[in-house]
Formats: C-alpha cells, structure tokens, sequence
C-alpha cells in the first residue's frame, strides 16, 4: 500500500473553484479547529477518557478528509479506532504523528492560501 500524500489537490482546487473568495475563510477555519480538537484529544487522552479519544478523532478525521489531508485523516482514524477499543497508549502513540502531520498539512494549506 502505497503513502497517501499530505493534500489532495483535486480535492482542494475543487474546493477552491466551489468556495471562491471564500476558500482562505474555509482554511484559517480548518486550521483553528483542528487546532482545537488536536487540544480535545489530548485532554481525553489524559483523562482516560476512550470514548472521548474515539468521537473527537472521527470528527477530526471527517474534517480532515473534507479538506483534502488524507494521510492526517488516516492517522485520526487509526487514533479513533484505538479509542473505540480503549488503546489509550496506540492512541496516545498516534498523537506525535498527528501532530507532526498536521504541521505539514499547515505549512502547506499556508502556502496555498498566498498565492
């Protein structure tokens, strides 16, 4: 199986061409929420707290994929079904790359957001 790559460009020029001037809207809002529910995973994790770990990572996941960042919806569904089966510490393991992924998925959204 090969590596999915860190964006979709289909995806995201399909999303462009629907969204318009609207498209940076759309990525600085991408970017604060996964911020944000990067931050809800953490907190479950450190609660304990599996089903917590299972909701927040599909919701983050079908963000992911609606964006265009299939290997970070990979890696938060990975982290999801770890909290389905209360892996907590798979779960936990997968927050390093979660958060490594989701750096590059920044630095390039960012970087298609100047153009």
């Amino acid at each position: 199986m090969t590596e999915k790559p860190h964006l979709d460009e289909e995806a995201l020029a399909e999303l462009q061409d629907v969204m318009e001037d609207e498209f940076e809207v759309l990525i600085q809002t991408y970017l604060t929420d996964s911020r944000d529910r990067i931050a809800s995973l953490k907190e479950a994790l450190a609660a304990g707290d599996a089903d917590a770990v299972a909701r927040t990572a599909h919701s983050f996941k079908g963000s992911c994929i609606n964006i265009g960042a299939p290997r970070l919806g990979d890696l938060c569904q990975a982290a999801e079904q770890a909290g389905k089966v209360a892996d907590l510490a798979r779960a936990q393991a997968l927050m390093a790359d979660i958060e490594a992924e989701f750096a590059v998925v920044t630095g390039l959204l960012e970087g298609l957001s100047v153009r």
